[in-house]
């Protein structure tokens, strides 16, 4: 059976944990070169080297996403490296502790939009230059269910998210005919070791008829189809992934 991203160039930001970490791994193996980016240079080289001694092919670059010329040279490494850039799973973000408008900051909006969309058009707009060159590819941008809905106490980081989805279907509908899908993943909660390290119940505060939160490794297969061959006629879209909550009004106990 072939593997579904053999011999592609693929860059995953935020590679370092969580979704990112899951997803770089998966990727490897399914036979991708990869360029990791994390602005934590200990957990990406982490990744990198346990991707390489399961027999992979990885480097890693220490990039914050918010600083224009780190995601240039990103690409640069990807392009010098391995020849070309093929894909791209924009994935590195960050959240938002809870507070209602009227009692959030300035600093702290200026810099959940600098990471999360402000990192996003720069990956893509660096990432699409090198898919011209290679003829097409893909792209994979991490939105959110708080970007196809307003959450509370959570502005900053859902105004960023619906930002994503902007760009994601500007960046789609202009780059079409040059063969470069853009699309977006939109999950709900993830368990991952941001969200466990609060310490809430996240299932009780965002409900799904599933009655759990997401694993890492299912947003990583939802990223793996969008990047592969076998999604060629899909761009533009953002993708739910959220155990069904966006579905319903209410939850139905277990039957």
């Amino acid at each position: 059976m072939s593997k579904r991203l053999d011999g592609k160039v693929i860059i995953v930001t935020g590679a370092g944990s969580g979704i990112g970490r899951d997803s770089a791994e998966l990727f490897a193996r399914e036979g991708a070169k990869l360029v990791l980016a994390d602005v934590n240079a200990d957990n990406g080289e982490t990744v990198a080297a346990g991707i390489k001694k399961a027999g992979g092919e990885a480097v890693f670059v220490r990039v914050n996403v918010s600083a224009e010329a780190d995601v240039e040279n990103m690409v640069k490494q990807a392009v010098s490296t391995y020849g070309r850039l093929d894909g791209a799973f924009n994935n590195a973000g960050i959240g938002q502790l809870s507070n209602l408008i009227g009692d959030s900051s300035i600093d702290l909006w200026n810099q959940i939009i600098a990471v999360n969309l402000t990192g996003t058009y720069l990956c893509v707009k660096y990432e699409v230059n090198a898919l011209l060159k290679a003829g097409g590819g893909a792209i994979v941008n991490m939105s959110s269910m708080a970007g196809v809905k307003g959450v509370p106490e959570m502005v900053a980081y859902s105004a960023s998210k619906h930002g994503v989805m902007g760009v994601t279907r500007t960046a789609a509908a202009e780059y079409a005919r040059a063969k470069i899908r853009v699309n977006a993943i939109c999950p709900g909660v993830v368990n991952t070791e941001a969200n466990k390290a609060t310490g809430i119940d996240w299932n009780s505060v965002v409900p799904s008829p599933m009655g759990r939160v997401a694993e890492p490794s299912e947003i990583a297969e939802l990223a793996l189809w969008l990047l592969s061959d076998n999604s060629t006629y899909t761009t533009g879209q953002g993708f739910p992934i959220d155990g069904g909550a966006a579905a319903t009004t209410y939850i139905l106990p277990p039957l």
